[in-house]
């Protein structure tokens, strides 16, 4: 079974479960800690399927393998910590936290950037690849800074920047589909027109040995 119709199943499977507890929840009962921890169990479920979902359909594509593959091991094992979390394990240590924080941004940054890489872009719009990246690493860098570093002071300079640069990648996210389109509806019909004149010039040869040659 490849990766990606590994996590479409459990995707499949997780908000299938979610559904069902939350109708049972709503029928028959009320939501207790057991109902609430079964529930964003199969809540981490479901995001961890999507964020392996984006990484695996990168993984096949064969562009890329170090990217994906990390995305999946961070996936995996942001959603292993919040089980923990989630149930009551970890959830009093401030470095696990902290650290299953980390590995949940670094999931979704590689997830997000394996998405994007999905697209095939002409050289011209390849800068917007490059530009997705490095928003998307300085967003994870400012996190962290803030995370582990809890900078204290009145200067809201980083917050405007987080706001810059997810403006930025939000907007590079939106038209990449869009360029995606543009950059293959010109060459993939220069390629047909290509085509089609070698078969004119092949039904052209074949017709000239096909009419009888006139004898004197």
């Amino acid at each position: 079974m490849n990766h990606k119709r590994l996590f479409l199943y459990m995707l499949i499977a997780s908000v299938g479960v979610s559904a069902l507890i939350g109708i049972g929840v709503t029928l028959f009962g009320d939501f207790g800690d057991i109902e609430v921890r079964v529930l964003f169990t199969t809540l981490t479920v479901t995001v961890t399927s999507i964020f392996g979902l984006a990484c695996g359909a990168f993984l096949e594509s064969g562009r890329g393998k170090y990217l994906p593959l990390a995305g999946i091991a961070f996936s995996i094992v942001s959603a292993l910590m919040c089980f923990l979390v989630i149930w009551n394990v970890f959830d009093d240590s401030e470095i696990f936290i902290k650290s299953f924080l980390t590995t949940t941004l670094l999931a979704a940054g590689c997830s997000h950037l394996c998405l994007l890489s999905l697209a095939q872009l002409d050289q011209k719009f390849a800068w917007t690849r490059i530009a997705a990246a490095v928003c998307i690493a300085l967003i994870i860098a400012i996190f962290l800074y803030i995370l582990w570093l809890e900078p204290i002071g009145g200067s809201d300079l980083i917050y405007r920047t987080l706001g810059v640069l997810g403006i930025l990648l939000a907007s590079i996210t939106v038209v990449t589909p869009l360029l995606h389109k543009l950059s293959h509806r010109g060459p993939d019909a220069d390629k047909i027109d290509t085509e089609i004149e070698r078969l004119r010039a092949r039904i052209q040869e074949l017709e000239k040995l096909r009419t009888p040659q006139s004898t004197i």
